[in-house]
């Protein structure tokens, strides 16, 4: 990759990336895309170059491919589980409508195209433990809905029009430099920001609700080497199985106690959360990701910890 355009860079996931990519393939190769009112700030900002990219405005995106010369984008434009569900309309035009311009532009100007899935995307009659890489996918909400077509139409500009399309299925991302915006597993975010500040934590999702997770950097990880895997290996392109951790909310609460045994966790569950909890998978199938482009996680549960603990309580000190 010579120039990278990051969509959504200002975003859950798209702040982080942005800034990785930087540091990889030099701040003035890679353009931070974003939409009005979520303009790049501080070190964002700073970084390198950045540009309105609207994913429903085809001209525009094609415009800054062009003026850039881009030849890999990161597609990072979605709503969130749980705001999805509330707002569907937006979530197509955004997730779909948007894919389908991103898809056009790199079909006519040569792009290789990351587009994250999610476990979302799959549904209630999917195997739940360690589910396969390929199985069943009838999810229940518009988030999961739109994670299947994403990975479809991927495919299909893949075998029709040879668009280098390829993406994960993202299971939970926890971080401590942006704050969880309206996903299902953001519980596992925001305990940690309540056992920092000495608060009791209100758990949204029932006891015993398992969910696959994964450590931000790990996740950056994943979508950084997935586009750099030699495509020969590729068998799959949209989307992989990757995974790291799968834990209920008593485990994560029990491994914050080792290190603030004075923390207190109670259950306070949401209905809307849970029952898309409970849709999706408890762990994943993560072979083919290992076998054919060598994903390997580096966090686990324990690690994660320890180092979210600490990074946050310098965070919040500042």
């Amino acid at each position: 990759m010579k120039n990278i355009l990051v969509i959504g860079s200002t975003g859950q996931i798209g702040s982080e990336l942005t800034t990785a990519l930087r540091k990889q393939y030099g701040g003035n190769h890679v353009v931070a895309g974003y939409i009005p009112g979520a303009e790049p700030k501080g070190e964002l900002a700073e970084g390198g170059p950045s540009a309105i990219a609207d994913v429903t405005n085809g001209a525009q995106l094609a415009d800054i491919v062009q003026r850039y010369d881009i030849d890999a984008i990161y597609n990072l434009a979605a709503l969130l589980s749980v705001v999805a569900e509330q707002k569907p309309q937006l979530a197509w035009r955004i997730g779909i409508d948007g894919l389908w311009n991103v898809l056009e532009v790199a079909r006519e100007h040569q792009c290789a195209v990351f587009t994250p899935s999610s476990i979302g995307s799959f549904g209630p009659n999917t195997p739940h433990e360690l589910t396969p890489q390929d199985t069943i996918q009838r999810p229940k909400t518009i988030y999961g809905v739109s994670k299947v077509c994403t990975e479809l139409l991927s495919d299909y500009y893949f075998t029709k029009y040879g668009v280098d399309t390829r993406s994960v299925r993202f299971p939970g991302l926890i971080s401590y430099v942006t704050p969880p915006g309206g996903g299902t597993t953001d519980y596992a975010v925001d305990i940690f920001y309540a056992a920092v500040r000495g608060e009791k934590f209100l758990c949204p999702i029932a006891k015993g609700t398992r969910m696959d997770m994964m450590y931000m950097p790990d996740g950056l990880r994943a979508a950084m080497e997935l586009m750099e895997a030699n495509p020969d290996k590729l068998i799959h392109r949209n989307g992989f199985n990757v995974t790291a951790m799968s834990f209920p909310p008593e485990k994560i609460y029990a491994e914050i106690r080792k290190r603030c045994p004075d923390f207190k966790m109670e259950y306070q569950v949401d209905p809307l959360k849970q029952a898309i909890a409970e849709s999706w998978p408890d762990s994943l199938d993560d072979t083919a990701a290992r076998e054919e482009w060598g994903w390997r996680p580096e966090f686990g549960l324990a690690t994660m910890t320890r180092d979210m603990l600490e990074k946050l309580t310098e965070k919040l000190k500042g």
